[in-house]
This record gives structure tokens, sequence and C-alpha cells, in this order.
């Protein structure tokens, strides 16, 4: 065998063995989940949502279901805490700070937003319990 062959064997078997982070770990996942209603507080269906980073200018898509839900998963790690987000549906666009503990890698990190009408209406303290009516438990 060749040096040159022994020096890639040893390199690929090097990179086989390092761990490496899972994407779907809840440390990479930044939740954003509501519903979108019209003034009358009636489920709007097919409305485009659109999340984005301000820092990086990148955006994740989404739209609404039938009750007018929605779910956007951003991939964002412990140094996104504090980090600004824009999101829009439609003409209207409200800003948000990504806010979870970097140091906690147990529970989901997310927020609950509403558009009711025009006006957007944050609510953290639901969004655990719309996370799990909406896809389950999230019991680790």
């Amino acid at each position: 065998m060749t040096r040159a062959v022994a020096l890639v064997l040893l390199v690929v078997l090097t990179l086989a063995g390092t761990p490496v982070a899972a994407e779907h770990e809840v440390y990479y996942r930044y939740v954003v989940l509501g519903f979108v209603k019209d003034a009358r507080g009636h489920a709007l269906s097919g409305r485009e949502l659109e999340l984005i980073r301000d820092k990086t200018g990148f955006s994740y898509l989404a739209a609404t279901d039938a009750q007018g839900f929605f779910l956007i998963i951003a991939r964002l790690g412990d140094e996104s805490a504090g980090e600004a987000l824009t999101l829009k549906v439609g003409s209207a666009v409200t800003r948000l700070r990504a806010s979870f503990d970097p140091a906690n890698h147990r529970d989901d990190r997310g927020t609950r937003v509403d558009l009711e009408g025009v006006k957007f209406v944050e609510r953290g303290a639901q969004f655990r319990s719309t996370l799990v009516d909406a896809v389950g438990t999230t019991q680790r």
C-alpha cells in the first residue's frame, strides 16, 4: 500500500469516527407557530408566511392549514439567543426575538405568534401547549 493511499484511508477512518451534531436536536430548532385569523376571528387557510433571520437574511416558509394554524422550524443554535427575526404574513410584518436559554438543551425552543386581523399577538406562554397539541408529546 502506498503512502498516499494509507493517508487517505487514515483520513476517511478518522472522519467516520467523528461525532456530528444532529440537526434534529432541540438546540438547533426554534419553532414559531400560531394561528392566522381575520378581524372577526375566522381562520384563514392557505396564507403564506415567511420567517426571516435578520442577521443572515435566510428565510423559512410555511402556509396555514384549514384552521389557520402554521408551524415554522428555523435552524438556530445556542449562539442565536436574542437574535432578531422578522415574521411576514402577506403585507403584515412583525419583529421577534429568539428568546431561549442557550444552556437548556432539553426543552423545546420557540414562541407562539397569532395574527388577528392586522394585529400580531405574541403568546409565548402558550407555546408549549400549542406545540403539544400540534405534534403530540415533546418528552425526551
